[in-house]
């Protein structure tokens, strides 16, 4: 009897073991079944909607979890483990045994769902609210079979639950005496509001101990806001100008430095993430007997993101989070849009995992940290040795990745250092798991390119959604059934398709009415304190800056970028060239630049679409040295063979599926329609 005790109690040890990191609890708050207003997938059926919480408990001494900056601080329960919970949003197909066995899982964007573009529709933050016929048999992803999934992992996406925005409860974490933890923070604020709300409560609310500052442009010196000219509210949480009412100029920006209390443990998101999908794929329930609904039909998991949570899982693999608790793979294969090299600033105290840095805005947040790259390097200012993929290498649990991004992210963002070593000396070859896929003439996503905004020229209406829908193919070809990818398509050192800034190097053309200053964001190793970048905890918030912002070594050691070339019309060589940018009826770019009061200061995200004239007499009339469209193409049929080889080529190279391939040549006529009727735009 002695011995089964043992053994039982040994067993239970094992459990335990076992369950350090884990989801406990399951709730599904509703099911509609079926959803999509019952329409029926030929060969899947119909699909059902869960929509609930989950719960989870992180044992903060495993070394699993030890990385997370601050969690050995927050409160525990009375097992000692550290909680959190987590909205979660599912669709599926109510007979699991007709679907693909295959999850898309979407960590969203700042609480949204993202996926549209991917899936050609459906792009409410209620996708499985959408009924009209027409739209869901268009649809990529519930024809194929595969199950949807998001959870909450993400501090920005603030505690409002309503309108299936997808929230994490996270703990705050106090001293060891249960004192408030307090500390510099730092907010960024371009807003045109009577107030604003702050990321972290202040933990004083005497004013001598912040400063406001306020400027123009970028480059501008920075004016103190004296004291008498701002106040905060009652609690703390927010700050607003004098006398009340007063708004923030639009477009200006302001700073605001205070010290803060009360940090959340941001970096549990990214054990959230992977929890929550590790308990769908291996778990049968919940400790309380609660069924999983996905139990026993998971057999591969892949990511789909836009942007920022593309950041997060940059961050995810590097810190070896792709290792579920129970030592198996969470995550076969990650589909990266427009993240590239970049991280989030999340892992550390007082973190904004919502900022993005960009020519304009959120400079002075840790998100550009080294490393860059999926390969193992050595950074020359740092002295540090380290890859994206080291992490998950050792532990056999890496996923494969498609890593896609725009033009946008070389001017704004480093992305050059994706794919050079830290100097920016050499190009590197590919990783094994990886593939990058520049999308030439790019902005930050798709824009609109019938308005302006606060930039000087039109927006950049590239799609890269069809060119995803045939990369996600080829994702999971390659994870399935090891056919190897389409081939990485950057701009490279070598070549010369990846250069400096000046317009002479790049090779932008002088088009009349067109300012290009060159503008490109900087990489710096920032100064945030000594321990910084062993802790996650800033002993300097902001890191001191003067003016010019950019390529100044006053302000930190600087990791070498570069942009990509251009053609004589302006429109990048390298990468992956959709038929728009093949066939040509303007130039697009991936950078652009703000208009009015902040003239020529960076627009962020934006890029420009600088249509062509219509005739050789309208160019000529300007000066414009790019051909015109009656010069390029002598008639409509001669630029519909034009668009036709351009989207044969990308078919031909796995980048576009059949079945986009009419949906796109009758798109690009409509757009030659209209160049032509309307003239220069």
């Amino acid at each position: 009897m002695r011995i089964k005790v043992v053994i039982a109690a040994a067993l239970l040890l094992v459990a335990a073991s076992a369950a350090d990191a884990r989801i406990t609890k399951i709730r599904i708050v509703s099911k509609e079944s079926p959803t999509f207003g019952g329409y029926r997938f030929a060969g899947v059926g119909q699909y059902e909607k869960l929509v609930g919480k989950a719960y989870g408990e992180l044992d903060p001494n495993d070394p699993k979890n030890s990385g997370i900056v601050d969690i050995k601080l927050a409160p525990r329960n009375a097992r000692g483990r550290v909680e959190y919970a987590v909205d979660f949003y599912i669709l599926k197909p109510i007979d699991l045994s007709n679907g693909n066995h295959k999850v898309m899982y979407e960590p969203p964007n700042r609480g949204r769902k993202t996926h549209a573009s991917l899936n050609r529709g459906a792009g409410s933050n209620d996708p499985g609210s959408t009924t009209n016929p027409q739209e869901l048999a268009n649809l990529f992803l519930p024809p194929r079979g595969y199950t949807m999934v998001w959870s909450g992992w993400d501090f920005s996406a603030g505690t409002d639950s309503s309108d299936y925005n997808t929230t994490i409860t996270l703990p705050v974490a106090k001293n060891p005496d249960g004192s408030p933890i307090t500390g510099p923070s730092y907010e960024y604020i371009v807003s045109g509001a009577a107030s604003y709300d702050l990321n972290y409560a202040a933990a004083t609310l005497d004013q001598s101990k912040a400063t406001l500052t306020h400027r123009l442009r970028l480059d501008d010196v920075p004016q103190v806001v004296p004291a008498n000219g701002w106040a905060y509210d009652a609690a703390g949480t927010s700050i607003h100008l004098l006398p009340q009412g007063t708004r923030f100029t639009q477009g200006d920006i302001y700073e605001f430095s205070y010290t803060a209390k009360d940090p959340t443990v941001n970096g549990i998101g990214f054990a959230a993430v992977r929890d929550f999908n590790a308990f769908l794929r291996y778990e049968k329930a919940d400790e309380a007997g609660t069924p999983n609904p996905m139990a026993g039909d998971i057999t591969r998991i892949y990511t789909e993101v836009q942007s920022q949570p593309g950041r997060m899982l940059n961050d995810f693999r590097t810190l070896g989070f792709n290792q579920a608790e129970n030592g198996k793979i969470v995550f076969d294969g990650m589909m990266q849009w427009i993240a590239a090299a970049d991280g989030i600033n999340m892992n550390s105290r007082f973190s904004q995992p919502g900022r993005t840095e960009r020519n304009r805005q959120d400079q002075l947040y840790a998100e550009g940290v080294f490393p860059f790259a999926n390969q193992t390097l050595k950074d020359p200012i740092s002295g540090k040795t380290a890859g994206r993929y080291d992490a998950c290498t050792k532990t056999k649990t890496c996923p494969l990745a498609m890593e896609i991004y725009s033009a946008n992210e070389y001017w704004v963002k480093g992305a050059s250092l994706f794919h050079t070593d830290p100097a920016g000396k050499t190009d590197l070859p590919d990783h094994p798991m990886a593939r990058l896929y520049f999308m030439s003439s790019m902005q930050h996503g798709t824009g609109n390119g019938t308005n302006k905004g606060a930039c000087q020229q039109f927006g950049n209406p590239l799609d890269s959604g069809p060119v995803q829908r045939a990369l996600w193919e080829a994702l999971d070809q390659w994870s399935t059934k090891g056919v190897a990818p389409p081939p990485t398509s950057v701009p490279r050192l070598a070549d010369g398709t990846l250069v400096p800034t000046p317009q002479d190097k790049v090779g932008f053309p002088k088009i009349p009415g067109v300012t290009y200053t060159g503008l490109k964001s900087t990489r710096y190793l920032l100064n945030y304190g000594p321990d910084y970048y062993k802790t996650g905890i800033a002993t300097i918030n902001p890191p001191v800056i003067k003016p010019p912002m950019f390529e100044n070594p006053a302000n930190g050691p600087i990791y070498p970028t570069y942009v990509p070339k251009t053609d004589a019309d302006g429109n990048d060589i390298a990468g992956i060239r959709l038929p728009d940018v093949t066939a040509p009826l303007a130039t697009y770019t991936g950078w652009s630049l703000r208009a009015g009061a902040q003239a020529n200061d960076g627009c962020e995200g934006t890029g420009q679409m600088i249509g062509f004239a219509r005739t050789k007499a309208e160019r000529m009339a300007t000066g414009d040295p790019r051909p015109s469209i009656e010069e390029r193409y002598a008639s409509a049929d001669a630029y519909a063979a034009a668009a036709k080889k351009a989207i044969d080529d990308l078919v031909a190279r796995r980048l576009l599926l059949q079945e986009d391939v009419q949906p796109n040549f009758e798109r690009m006529m409509r757009v030659w329609q209209s160049a032509t009727s309307s003239g220069t735009r």
